[in-house]
């Protein structure tokens, strides 16, 4: 999901990540973002730091207080590269940061980067599942 208060940078970032593969839902605000994200099935989220009425460390913070959305990371993009940006961003649990202008091949490599995480982290709870599934049919 790609989530700016600027059309036309989320055009520019989904065109960005169709042409590496990826499919893009679009987000104009920080609250149509958090309404979509429980309409549908979101990997990654690309998030604007400065935008009105709602900025991406609000967003964040809503999206990590729900367990529903908890999980989903956030990659955050700003031309606000600073480091109390940056450690704000960290402490609510942002996955990344990118600073503005985006590149097209360095988004995709921190995309993918995010998706590997993930399916390390399912695949290594998958293993300890069937390790105490396994413990516990043999104390049975």
């Amino acid at each position: 999901m790609v989530v700016d208060d600027d059309p036309d940078t989320v055009s520019i970032l989904a065109r960005h990540l169709q042409r590496e593969g990826f499919v893009a839902i679009e987000a104009i605000s920080g609250t149509e973002c958090l309404r979509i994200v429980h309409e549908h099935r979101i990997d990654v989220i690309l998030l604007d730091l400065m935008m009105p009425e709602m900025d991406g460390f609000q967003v964040c913070r809503a999206l990590k207080q729900d367990p529903e959305t908890a999980e989903i990371p956030v990659i955050m993009i700003t031309a606000r590269d600073d480091l109390d940006a940056r450690a704000e961003g960290m402490r609510l649990g942002v996955s990344d940061f990118l600073a503005k202008p985006v590149f097209r091949r360095q988004l995709a490599n921190r995309i993918r980067a995010q998706l590997e995480t993930i399916a390390t982290t399912r695949t290594t709870e998958a293993a300890l599942s069937n390790l105490e599934h396994s413990v516990s049919d043999d104390k049975k």
